[in-house]
């Protein structure tokens, strides 16, 4: 079995009176996409963005605020401090408040999963006596979540022998479809073509699989990254010391690099703690051969 990954979050999840330790894990995997990044073809180097402003060039991260758009270049200033004083304190629960069948929740509302899983054995037993219980009424919990200085609203549903948490969208956070569908026409369409539509429908007809699904985009662009890779087309772009090392590096040969880079340092400071009156003084058959050694 694969390692858990780190929980997301920690707390319980509270019904009623019963609270059981629970942990949050990503169930997405957005390191998975294929990204591209944007390099200076003549020297190979990559490109980086400045934050500047308009007539006074780049700006230093001290000088920054944040500004809410009140109008046509608008703002009003908010410092930090400001900002830090609303936030809210990460909660340590998530308390299920309402149940709603799933079909009564418009798909749009729907915004990032993850799994919640029981904290130890201590909580497995009551973890699975609200999954079974909520598999039975065949609904799903709504409640609210505080985490990272914001509330969510988020559902919590059965997924095989565990619970699915998937956060919700505020309504005023989607648009009204209304003015995207004004012209369609509301009219029957025609019988004969309704019929070999709905027929054509029930014959592709199957349980979902998201397997059988590939993204044909990032397959043939691994393809051509690899083809690239095996002809040698590689640019460096000179910025492994600054930003340190793009590859794992072995646990011994990192400590023989420590060490091999700490022993100059020492000698150094050896030398500069020494004495120049305690230094004995060289002779000219020492000189000499001193002098033959460094030829």
């Amino acid at each position: 079995m694969a390692p858990r990954a780190r929980a997301y979050w920690q707390g319980y999840l509270r019904l009623s009176l019963v609270s059981i330790g629970v942990e949050l894990y990503a169930a997405s995997a957005s390191a998975q996409t294929t990204a591209l990044h944007q390099i200076h073809k003549p020297t190979g180097k990559r490109v980086r963005y400045e934050k500047v402003a308009p007539g006074v060039g780049p700006v230093d991260a001290a000088d920054i605020v944040k500004g809410f758009e009140i109008g046509d270049d608008s703002y009003v200033v908010l410092e930090p401090d400001e900002l830090d004083e609303i936030k809210l304190e990460s909660g340590r629960a998530i308390e299920l408040v309402q149940f709603v069948g799933r079909d009564e929740i418009d798909p749009r509302y729907f915004e990032k999963p993850y799994y919640l899983a029981p904290e130890g054995d201590v909580s497995t037993e009551g973890y699975v006596v609200i999954r079974e219980a909520l598999s039975r009424a065949n609904k799903i919990g709504i409640g609210r979540l505080a985490m990272r200085g914001r509330e969510s609203i988020v559902a919590v549903t059965p997924l095989g022998k565990g619970l699915l948490v998937e956060t919700l969208r505020y309504a005023n956070e989607l648009r009204a479809y209304e003015p995207y569908f004004a012209e369609i026409s509301e009219g029957e369409s025609d019988a004969e073509m309704v019929a070999l539509a709905t027929e054509l429908i029930e014959r592709k007809t199957a349980p979902f699989d998201p397997k059988v699904f590939k993204d044909s985009y990032a397959e043939a662009l691994r393809a051509l990254v690899e083809r690239k890779r095996e002809g040698r087309a590689i640019v460096t772009t000179g910025e492994e010391e600054r930003r340190g090392p793009g590859k794992v590096i072995d646990l011994i040969e990192a400590l023989k690099r420590s060490v091999g880079e700490s022993a100059p340092r020492q000698a150094r400071k050896a030398r500069a703690a020494a004495s120049p009156a305690a230094k004995p003084a060289k002779t000219p058959s020492a000189t000499k051969g001193a002098a033959k050694k460094r030829a």
